[in-house]
């Protein structure tokens, strides 16, 4: 996958906005100076994120490599989450969005990537 935007398709048949962060710098720089995210934010490939320097809190969804949701955590600003071993990818959304979205252990989502024209 390459940095860049796109859908998440979650259970249901919902599609979320999405942005795609795969490139180190992407990755390292996540969510950090910002006020909110339209959408989900997904950093592959990463088993663990912090919350450190982050204005608000998150909803954090952990999926293996074929986008099954391994848990969903809800973390504050400041926080070290939990490595996952299985992890492959992290998906993270504003606080209290994902599970009107029905993500929870055992769903699969579907990353649907822009193409570039």
């Amino acid at each position: 996958m390459r940095d860049g935007a796109g859908w998440l398709e979650v259970p249901g048949g919902g599609r979320v906005p999405l942005e795609i962060a795969a490139s180190f710098g992407a990755r390292r720089r996540g969510l950090l100076g910002r006020d909110g995210i339209d959408g989900a934010l997904l950093i592959t490939p990463t088993n663990s994120i912090h919350t450190f320097g982050m204005r608000f809190a998150l909803d954090v969804a952990y999926l293996d490599r074929s986008c099954t949701v391994l848990d969903v955590v809800t973390m504050r600003p400041g926080r070290l989450g939990m490595i996952r071993p299985r992890g492959r990818h992290v998906l993270e959304a504003e606080a209290g969005t994902m599970a009107a979205w029905g993500l929870r252990r055992g769903a699969v989502v579907t990353v649907v990537p822009s193409r570039a024209g």
